[in-house]
C-alpha cells in the first residue's frame, strides 16, 4: 500500500488487518526512514542516537497506528518529542557531573593563599554583625538576597545596604593592612 493511500484512508485506517498495517509501517520505513534520521542527527548531532530515537519513534507509531490519522505527521513529532526529550537529559546529566579537578598548587602558592585567607577573616571580625552575616551568606554560602533575607528576618534593601557597606569597610580594611 502506498503513502498516498495511506493517508486518504481516513478513520477506515483502524480496521486494517495486522499484515495491511504491517506493510504500511513498512513503505512509510522505507520512504521516511533516511530524513527522519536526518532530522533526529541535526537535533542530537550524533547519529547512533538519531537512529535510536528514529526506532523508538517507529515503535510508537506501530503501537498507536489506530488511533493515528497522519502517520507521517505523527512520526515526525514523535521524532522531534523524543530529540528534545534526550537533549535535555544530555543537559541535565553534564550538569550533574563534577568538573576536572585543577592541578595543585606549590607549597609557597598554598602557604600564600593561607596567609590571605586568615588575613580577610580578621578583616571580616572587625565587620558589625550584620554586615559580617550578610557577606557570609553571600560570598561563602552562595545565597541570593532573597534567601538572605528570608535567613536573617530583614527587607531585601537592608540586605543590599549591610551587604555594600560591610564591602566597603572590608576593602579599607586590608588596603590598610597592605
Amino acid at each position: 500500500m502506498m503513502m498516498a493511500d495511506m493517508t486518504a484512508m481516513g478513520d477506515g485506517r483502524s480496521e486494517l488487518s495486522r499484515a495491511e498495517r504491517d506493510i504500511a509501517l513498512s513503505d512509510l520505513h522505507r520512504e521516511h526512514y533516511p530524513g527522519l534520521v536526518r532530522l533526529a542527527c541535526v537535533l542530537l548531532d550524533e547519529r547512533g542516537a538519531g537512529e535510536e530515537v528514529v526506532q523508538e519513534a517507529f515503535v510508537r507509531v506501530y503501537e498507536s497506528w489506530a488511533r493515528v490519522d497522519q502517520p507521517l505527521t505523527y512520526l515526525r513529532s514523535t521524532v522531534m518529542n523524543l530529540a528534545r526529550s534526550r537533549m535535555r537529559r544530555r543537559l541535565v546529566a553534564r550538569r550533574k557531573v563534577e568538573p576536572a579537578s585543577t592541578p595543585g598548587i606549590s607549597a609557597e602558592e598554598h602557604v600564600v593563599l593561607l596567609d590571605d585567607h586568615q588575613e580577610v577573616l580578621d578583616a571580616m571580625r572587625t565587620l558589625p554583625r550584620r554586615q559580617r552575616e550578610c557577606l557570609v551568606l553571600r560570598y561563602y554560602v552562595d545565597l541570593s538576597e532573597n534567601d538572605i533575607a528570608a535567613t536573617l528576618g530583614i527587607s531585601n534593601g537592608s540586605v543590599k545596604s549591610h551587604s555594600s557597606r560591610g564591602l566597603a569597610a572590608l576593602a579599607r580594611r586590608l588596603e590598610a593592612r597592605s
